[in-house]
């Protein structure tokens, strides 16, 4: 059985695969499944509690909190999986060169990783944020400046650990050139603790998308977002407690099977590192 198999042989594991999977197949669909338009909006209607008309009721300008939810799901999911991408492929690749060429290089991207490690991440976004101005580009952009550091620390761990096997000593034994042998022996071996680092790093980057659109320094307010969502709904939460809290219910469901998944992908790959409850360790790999 292969290891994407094994996830889904666990019951946590087919779980939250479902439920990542229906919430992806809802954002690609929202234009279909969306009974109104995202910022159709009904004065008369305003504030109006969930009805057959409207399942999850109206906000403070009458639009649709089931419409709005749907599409503010395509923001996160995007947010998620580009900052997860671009944050990945770079910072793997620089983690892979210092840790397998070491010397020069890996000192000075070191010590640029440590000066940004200085700074919370959410400052640090806000920070960047306020540089560059809202919007989707800018605020992926904001989100992996800093994002790359935690995949660089990890592949250079890997990557240290793995150059000291035996099958990377017969590779040079056998004359085989030193960059065929980091992309076509140690980077293979680098990748699977990647990839459940990336998996958890989603859901990490949709909390502070809301977050950020939350202060209101991260999607604009003419884009549906589950951060400005669940920020609009403060002044009424008391009144009309559907407003904040349907978003707010999506977003902790969405990144809660998403954490889950990544734990099952992280079990698939070593399935011994279990603690004394018997769940999967966060911990992916070994940092140096």
């Amino acid at each position: 059985m292969n290891r994407a198999l094994r996830v889904l042989a666990t019951p946590l594991g087919r779980i939250s695969a479902t439920v990542v999977a229906v919430y992806v197949l809802a954002a690609v669909l929202a234009p279909v499944l969306a009974p109104y338009g995202p910022d159709t909006g009904d004065l008369t209607r305003r504030l109006a509690p969930p009805s057959a008309q409207h399942w999850f009721g109206t906000d403070s300008l009458g639009r649709d909190i089931l419409t709005r939810t749907l599409y503010g799901a395509r923001v996160s999911l995007l947010i998620g999986v580009l900052t997860v991408a671009i944050t990945a492929v770079f910072g793997t690749a620089l983690g892979a060169l210092g840790g397998f060429y070491r010397g020069a290089f890996d000192a000075v991207v070191g010590r640029l990783t440590e000066l940004l490690l200085a700074f919370p991440y959410l400052i640090f976004a806000i920070g960047m944020m306020a540089f560059l101005g809202p919007g989707f580009a800018n605020l992926v952009a904001a989100l992996s400046l800093k994002g790359w550091v935690e995949f660089y620390r990890l592949a250079r761990g890997e990557t240290l650990d793995q150059a000291e096997r035996e099958y990377v000593e017969a590779s040079r034994a056998l004359g085989q050139k030193r960059p065929r042998t980091l992309f076509r022996e140690v980077l293979p071996n680098v990748l699977p603790a990647v990839s459940v680092l990336s998996t958890l790093r989603i859901g990490y980057f949709m909390v502070l998308e809301a977050s950020l659109s939350f202060l209101g320094v991260g999607i604009p307010p003419n884009i549906p977002a589950w951060g400005s969502m669940i920020a609009e709904g403060r002044g009424v939460l008391f009144i009309a407690w559907w407003v904040s809290t349907i978003p707010g219910i999506a977003l902790l469901v969405l990144v809660l099977a998403i954490n889950l998944l990544g734990e099952s992908l992280q079990e698939a790959y070593a399935p011994r590192s279990k603690n004394r409850r018997g769940f999967g360790r966060p911990v992916v790999g070994k940092v140096r």
